[in-house]
């Protein structure tokens, strides 16, 4: 009963996860019409909060160690609430630069920790629900906000609400500290994974020195481009259907929720496929099938298809980031995963703030025409990795 609920607090952590993630992609528009900012401004903000992100992924050992995953988990839900509560009232620019660091140091270590954990202790089916309500809360947040934009037409006021589900979310956390202190004493007969013993038996490989592990370099370059192409969907997505399709605010919020609601609803899909096909069966064909909405997207044929494209990649989307997550233990080996699987982490975040900013200038000279070729570009260059890795760590 007790990991049920836990179960459950889990996923709730993974909604507030979400929640902040598509929406500066969708307010963006009106922020830079209100202060004047051009279109690539946004890629200064997005750097700051990845760079919170990836510290606190890189620490997420040593404050897990120390403050173990609930208390990290509801401390990050607490920093992100405040900080998205900062943006609502921020007064300028440089505010939402500031904000953004405490932003994405609370995402950092309770994605490493929450993927770890659900890694060691739970089946493929349970990975990909956790990261479906992931995507609940990152669907979630463009409705609010473009609802509230038909109301108000305020940006500030969807940054408020936003903030309060999300203290709200963490207080729930909060009532459920005492939980994770009695899961951690039985998590020996909870856990089902799949692993020999004799594989923590192994010798210990820590710090950068992982990365010289046969197959690890192309695991994290998955994690670049494709939290690139993920993260550049949901960042640029609404901008090119304002400007390339003359699409209005609230109706390009909707379009990027429809594709936020792929990734969900392909992960729940997902959790019942994995009982009939394998990790990497499932990355395999979401691959195809994003790279198939990606083509649609950039033969940019009408509004429907552009539409389609959408779901098309997020549905493609859905299933490859918890199946990557979730194979790690299996291909590298329990001994390791820890370690990878941090590695991972910081390297999805990296792919967030090097390569959708740097879209971001190419954007500013080509008026938004390079937008689908890099998404294209991206997920093709994930194919190849892809398959690069199963040949390389045959199993």
């Amino acid at each position: 009963m007790i990991t049920f609920i836990l179960l459950i607090v889990i996923y709730l952590a993974f909604i507030s996860l979400g929640l902040p993630d598509a929406l500066l992609g969708v307010s963006w528009p009106l922020i830079r019409a209100d202060w004047a900012l051009n279109l690539d401004a946004v890629g200064i903000i997005s750097i700051v909060a990845t760079f919170g992100t990836i510290s606190s992924s890189l620490l997420s050992g040593k404050l897990i160690r120390h403050f173990g995953e609930g208390r990290i988990t509801f401390f990050s839900g607490l920093l992100t609430g405040i900080a998205l509560l900062g943006y609502a009232y921020a007064p300028s620019y440089l505010w939402l630069i500031v904000l953004a660091l405490p932003l994405g140091f609370g995402a950092g270590s309770v994605d490493t920790a929450l993927n770890h954990y659900v890694s060691l202790h739970f089946k493929a089916h349970h990975m990909n629900w956790l990261h479906s309500f992931w995507g609940i809360g990152a669907t979630a947040g463009p409705i609010i906000m473009s609802n509230i934009l038909l109301r108000t037409h305020s940006w500030r006021s969807g940054y408020t609400t936003i903030a309060m589900i999300q203290l709200s979310l963490t207080t729930v956390i909060f009532l459920s500290l005492p939980l994770w202190k009695r899961q951690a004493s039985i998590n020996a007969q909870a856990t089902e994974n799949d692993i020999s013993d004799e594989e923590d038996m192994r010798p210990q490989v820590t710090g950068f020195k992982i990365i010289r592990v046969r197959g690890v370099p192309y695991a994290l370059l998955v994690f670049i481009f494709y939290c690139a192409a993920e993260y550049a969907m949901g960042l640029w997505g609404s901008s090119y259907l304002v400007q390339v399709r003359g699409i209005t605010f609230e109706v390009a919020a909707n379009w990027v929720a429809l594709y936020y609601g792929g990734i969900t609803l392909g992960r729940i899909l997902s959790g019942f496929i994995s009982f009939k096909l394998n990790n990497k069966q499932l990355i395999l064909s979401g691959i195809c099938m994003a790279l198939f909405g990606s083509i649609l997207l950039l033969l940019n044929f009408n509004n429907f298809t552009v539409m389609l494209s959408f779901a098309l990649i997020g549905l493609g989307f859905a299933p490859i980031f918890p199946s990557m997550i979730h194979e790690t233990p299996r291909r590298f080996g329990k001994h390791l995963s820890q370690s990878i699987i941090g590695f991972q982490m910081a390297s999805a975040y990296i792919g967030v703030a090097l390569l959708p900013p740097l879209l971001g200038v190419v954007i500013r000279q080509t008026q938004m025409i390079a937008f689908p070729f890099f998404v294209v570009l991206c997920i093709a260059i994930l194919l190849y990795l892809t398959t690069t890795l199963n040949r390389i760590r045959q199993s």
